[in-house]
């Protein structure tokens, strides 16, 4: 008989065929075991259960209760807080509660600065009733660095005083340390460490040029995340010389109207790329920051490999991930639900694995490693900021971190970027574990996207602590796919197991950080920044001065 056009065949032929019928699938769909591992890890924290795994949401807990339970068959011992798996961080999401009034004070005359015209204020979590007033002086873009012989508080006396710089940085900075002070808050910190009492930003032709002011306005309200520290006090990079305001074009003028530096003069320096003037303005400002905030309950997962060399097994080498993504959010073709498969499920899978690895290989490193999955990287670097700042083990002991951040994995593999590589004795190290996988390490092809300040391993070199991430490279077909991945899968719905995931490409990468984790762990000399690295130098890093 036949059935929907389907012909019957005789019974011994249709055994032979559903036999076939089954077996060429599985065999299609086969994996070696250590590929299998990296998958079943990536497809459970990916799937859609468990929505975006945002922080501060119970979905994000329950990957985080998987991590720890995968942490415990790997052999790990828990490393969290008061001897569990798990570190608390607690999140504050704020933002500006009103719409500031801010105050010129010049030859015994007021005159009113406009909202949404000449500025915008800024929240200070930290301070949420925030005022001050001072005289003001202008320090250019705000930077110091000695590599390229640049001072923008040389012959400035800022103390007591609120500085006035410009958003952005100038030509001649190398790539990591323009990205560096491509955030506000980084020159804040070198204001506040000259005796500065706030920060001013003006509007900089090259961030017009990027966005303008009138623009943001209608965003100046955003949301904004932090940690919350022991304290009680929302984290700030400068909380004594907060960025309080950013200030126009229009709003600049008034600022310098009446000093001895010309603003028009000003501008036409800094579009031609000259040396900017510096020095007071006149009069006085006037300003105020009130802020509003709430907040969220998260938590790192961490596990203890404990070292087997009494003379080092003190030393501690970390090994991180961020378990969070973004959650559910707007629906691109019906979807709402952003998975994180390779941003960053794929980072985690891999350092579980590391961790069994270790547990196979039954000889333990010298050094002790610690593997910490790490909650709100996606809202700003804030659990490893977290965890940075307040490790759950002696500050001093952290030695190294080794960072894994959506390593992109749909392709043959080449070669590798070690982010930060070059700056520390830990790049060698990982271009050899590469090396030993037929694998080069190349520099990073896309250093206008900022990757070394984007991911984890910032808040570590932040803390002074020498660290890089490593990430898949250009190599073959990478560039195309990794241009592929960020034009259409990044922060997308479609970031899910579906993707073409070449998980022998992702078993290479495994064991490059499980040899790189190794070497690390093992080696003789404790990990050090290199001599006179600006961030060495800056975070007072071992090795560095």
């Amino acid at each position: 008989m036949t059935r929907l056009g389907v012909r019957v065949l005789p019974m011994a032929g249709c055994v032979a065929a559903a036999l076939l019928a089954w077996a060429l699938p599985v065999a299609a769909q086969q994996l070696p075991a250590d590929q299998a591992a990296l998958k079943a890890h990536v497809q459970f924290l990916a799937a859609d259960s468990l929505r975006g795994r945002e922080a501060g949401t119970r979905d994000f807990d329950i990957a985080a209760d998987y991590v720890a339970a995968q942490m415990l068959a790997a052999g790990l011992k828990p490393a969290g807080a008061d001897g569990g798996w798990f570190q608390p961080v607690r999140l504050a999401t704020y933002r500006p509660a009103e719409k500031a009034k801010w105050t010129l004070i010049r030859g015994g005359a007021t005159v009113p600065l406009q909202f949404g015209s000449d500025f915008l204020n800024e929240p200070v979590p930290a301070v949420p009733d925030f005022t001050t007033e001072g005289s003001m002086i202008f320090a250019g873009y705000g930077i110091v660095d000695a590599a390229s012989g640049r001072d923008d508080y040389k012959g400035l006396d800022v103390r007591g005083r609120i500085v006035v710089i410009f958003a952005g940085v100038p030509a001649g900075l190398s790539n990591e340390i323009a990205a560096h002070f491509g955030n506000d808050d980084q020159k804040a910190r070198l204001a506040q460490a000259r005796g500065a009492k706030a920060v001013l930003v003006l509007e900089s032709a090259s961030r017009r040029a990027d966005y303008a002011f009138e623009a943001l306005v209608p965003y100046w309200d955003y949301e904004r995340t932090g940690w919350v520290g022991p304290d009680g006090k929302t984290h700030m990079i400068a909380p004594g010389a907060p960025v309080v305001g950013y200030v126009s074009r229009v709003g600049a003028e008034k600022l310098f109207a009446g000093s001895r530096i010309n603003w028009r003069d000003l501008v036409a320096a800094e579009e031609r790329g000259a040396r900017l003037p510096t020095g007071p303005l006149s009069g006085r400002l006037r300003a105020a920051a009130k802020t509003r905030t709430r907040m969220l309950e998260s938590r790192n997962v961490a596990g203890m490999l404990e070292g087997g060399d009494p003379a080092l097994k003190s030393q501690v080498v970390v090994l991180s991930a961020h378990l969070d993504h973004v959650g559910v959010g707007q629906a691109v073709d019906g979807d709402r639900i952003y998975n994180g498969a390779m941003d960053n499920a794929a980072g985690i899978a891999t350092i579980l694995e590391v961790a069994r690895r270790f547990q196979a290989e039954g000889v333990r490193p010298r050094r002790s490693i610690l593997f910490v999955a790490l909650t709100a990287e996606e809202k700003g670097l804030i659990g490893s900021g977290y965890f940075a700042n307040f490790p759950t083990v002696p500050k001093t002991a952290l030695v190294a971190d080794l960072n894994l951040d959506m390593p992109i994995l749909t392709f043959p593999l080449q070669d590798l970027v070690v982010l930060g590589g070059e700056r520390s004795s830990l790049g060698p190290l990982v271009a050899a574990a590469a090396e030993a996988e037929g694998l080069k390490v190349v520099a990073d092809p896309s250093p206008e996207e900022m990757f070394f300040v984007r991911s984890d391993h910032y808040s570590f070199v932040q803390a002074g602590i020498p660290a890089v991430s490593v990430d898949t490279g250009p190599g073959g077909q990478g560039a195309a796919a990794q241009k592929l991945f960020l034009a259409e899968h990044y922060h997308q719905p479609s970031d899910q197991i579906g993707l073409p995931f070449d998980w022998a490409s992702a078993a290479k990468f495994l064991r490059v950080n499980y040899a790189a984790a190794r070497a690390i762990a093992d080696a003789d000399e404790r990990p050090r920044w290199n001599k006179g690295d600006f961030f060495g130098t800056l975070f007072d890093g071992y090795g560095a001065n």
